[in-house]
């Protein structure tokens, strides 16, 4: 176990570093000041992730990816399809009403509307969605087709909104979308799509294992669009406290450290109340099997806890002070290194290392885990800068939305569809904790210092939709080289056989 955990370590201190050279940089920079309480805050918040993460990834390969899989193998096993997507949807609504990724976004947009609403819708949509991915696993429907119904009815929503007059609703409907798959609901989720896959069989069986998350990813979005449709009057907007680094910072820490304690034991504690009674009636597990994932929750737990704690706590004040000062004085150099942070941030989510540890797993080896993080890093970079833009310049998110959905949408055509389902699951992932509690806070700066804060629910807001969206392209795109190449070498190979001299073939009589 010591040697798992240090090799936890050292992943987590090579994806955690980068994002902290880079701001430690720009203070030794005319571009940024940071104060020595800000950054003694920052760099123990760092130590703080880092630790977090390890925690976190140790803890999801003992419990929560075994416990997806046990129930989704031994629910599909029962026979009982209503009682298969009775959990589900149970599943789906309670674990995305205690996520605590939807939370960080609930207290952000706190001042705008009941965050207490915004939550409980958000986890009826993947309730939903959920039940309709698991139905798709089971009567085997491809994931595309499915996607290509619900993302028109999504688009015909979201122009009835800015016909009502309440688009400010639109950033946030598509932020709740990616928001959604955060650190505890991704491996549960993914786990369970892999075990019902596994179980049900059939050759496409390691393609049907994904394609969960990018169900539940669209889930929210509708969601809240009917919500923002019925909703009168405008969203003003109001800078949350959160923003501003505390006085004491051990102080702060302690606070949100208890405040995230109850949290997170809400999360886990409702998936281990539903795998506790389904351990009794169906699964039967043996005992060995479950003191593994009893430790893993516990490292889950622990984990979860320290790095949300931190990202609140010192990731937060800074990113909103980075934005703020880079947006008033260099709004230039702000595009240029929101590309920079985005393609360094997502190695620090830690579900990406989930997903990509179960996409080189089931795809053999096919799609590794460095083209994987390459692809997504590009995405993500590519939709912070591409965000940047949109705050210096003042347009709808919809000029991106459509064209890249569409763009989307029309390479599945072309791709096998297990890189069609691995990209739409890594769009929700991609989008975890550290772009909810650095990269938006950065996006409210830059727009607080640009717009003005009457425009941030309108330009700051998106974000995560952005970041949830290009890696739908950069990922399929990566589908199709792979496509092309293998055309070529087999082209190869058949000229070579074909200029090959008489004498070279062999005959068999």
């Amino acid at each position: 176990m010591g040697k798992i955990l240090l090799a936890k370590l050292k992943e987590a201190l090579v994806s955690v570093l980068p994002v902290a050279a880079i701001v430690f940089l720009l203070n030794l920079t005319p571009l940024v000041n940071f104060t020595q309480a800000e950054l003694l805050a920052f760099l123990a918040s760092t130590v703080l992730l880092i630790v977090g993460i390890s925690l976190f990834n140790l803890g999801a390969d003992l419990a929560m990816t075994p416990m997806g899989e046990h129930i989704g193998a031994g629910l599909t096993r029962s026979r009982s399809l209503l009682l298969l997507l009775a959990v589900s949807f149970a599943m789906g609504l309670l674990i995305t009403v205690a996520e605590p990724d939807l939370s960080v976004l609930a207290e952000q947009v706190a001042e705008v509307m009941n965050g207490t609403l915004l939550i409980v819708t958000v986890g009826v949509g993947v309730g939903i969605f959920l039940v309709l991915a698991v139905m798709k696993i089971l009567f085997h429907k491809p994931l595309s087709t499915m996607l290509h119904f619900f993302y028109m009815i999504l688009f015909a929503l979201a122009a009835l909104l800015a016909v009502s007059g309440n688009g400010s609703f639109m950033p946030l409907a598509f932020d709740s979308g990616g928001v959604t798959t955060g650190p505890i609901t991704v491996p549960f989720i993914m786990a369970l799509g892999v075990g019902i896959a596994a179980t049900v069989g059939g050759r496409d069986s390691g393609e049907n294992s994904f394609g969960l998350i990018a169900m539940c990813s669209v889930g929210p979005i509708l969601a809240v669009l009917l919500l923002g449709i019925s909703a009168d009057g405008s969203m003003p907007y109001e800078i949350p406290a959160d923003y501003a680094l505390a006085d004491n910072y051990m102080e702060a820490l302690l606070h949100t450290a208890g405040h995230t304690f109850g949290e997170v034991a809400l999360a886990l504690g409702l998936i281990v109340i539903f795998f506790a009674i389904l351990q009794i009636t169906h699964l039967h597990l043996p005992r060995k099997k479950l003191v593994q994932i009893g430790v893993g929750i516990a490292y889950t737990y622990l984990g979860l806890v320290i790095f949300l704690t931190a990202v609140s706590v010192g990731f937060m004040p800074i990113g909103y002070k980075l934005g703020l000062e880079l947006g008033s004085n260099h709004p230039a150099f702000l595009i240029g290194l929101a590309f920079l942070i985005g393609m360094v941030v997502v190695l620090a989510e830690p579900a990406v290392h989930v997903l990509n540890h179960q996409v080189e797993e089931i795809t053999g080896g096919t799609v590794s885990r460095r083209s994987m993080m390459i692809a997504l890093s590009a995405g993500v970079g590519v939709a912070i800068g591409l965000s940047m833009i949109r705050i210096v310049f003042d347009f709808s998110i919809l000029y991106y939305l459509i064209p890249g959905y569409f763009l989307s949408l029309g390479l599945s055509f072309f791709v096998p569809g297990i890189y069609t389902a691995i990209a739409f699951d890594s769009g929700g992932v991609a989008s975890g904790p550290l772009t909810s509690s650095f990269i938006l806070p950065l996006a409210v700066g830059a727009c607080c210092a640009i717009q003005g804060p009457g425009l941030v629910m309108q330009n700051a807001f998106g974000i995560v939709a952005m970041v949830a969206m290009t890696p739908l392209i950069t990922i399929q795109v990566l589908g199709f080289r792979a496509i092309v190449a293998k055309r070529m070498r087999d082209r190869i190979a058949m000229r070579r056989i074909l200029d090959a001299d008489d004498e070279q073939i062999i005959h068999f009589m």
